[in-house]
């Protein structure tokens, strides 16, 4: 699949976002990163607020790009899309994050108790270093826009 694709099937359509917009996401983005790490927490919601931390960057990218995902499969077209505008380097990032989602799907849908610490853990770096990589090229791809706000 493709973003030209996506557009001409009405999967994805063009939307400016507004700085306040990007503001909120960076909030959410901090709220569940912190609220992953909290203890008292089973680790099926621990890693289920990980993985949304990871789709709302992903949904940072695409609408600091001027895109907006419609319809079903938006999860999915989220961090697919990170291939056309980020590049097929993306590709390792994408599979993996496509992973999280199947097995955040088994645990919020299915049947608890499926995730475990070590794959808990390596969410969360996988996370951390996403959201590095999101502030790094909104840095530099767009300046003029909201940037990072840890604690918002």
């Amino acid at each position: 699949m493709s973003l030209r694709r996506w557009l001409s099937e009405g999967r994805l359509r063009r939307q400016p976002a507004s700085a306040k917009e990007l503001a909120d996401l960076m909030r959410v983005i901090h709220r569940d990163l912190s609220d992953a790490e909290v203890v008292g927490l089973s680790i099926d919601r621990r890693y289920a607020t990980a993985y949304n931390a990871a789709l709302q960057l992903a949904t940072l990218v695409l609408r600091a790009s001027g895109y907006r995902t419609a319809g079903v499969g938006h999860h999915w077209i989220s961090f697919q899309i990170l291939l056309d505008l980020w590049g097929p380097a993306e590709q390792e990032r994408v599979d993996y994050f496509d992973s999280c989602r199947q097995k955040r799907n088994v645990a919020d849908y299915g049947c608890a108790g499926q995730v475990g610490d070590a794959e808990l853990s390596e969410l969360l770096e996988e996370v951390r270093r996403f959201q590095v990589a999101v502030q790094d090229w909104l840095r530099k791809e767009h300046p003029d826009l909201p940037q990072d706000q840890p604690g918002g």
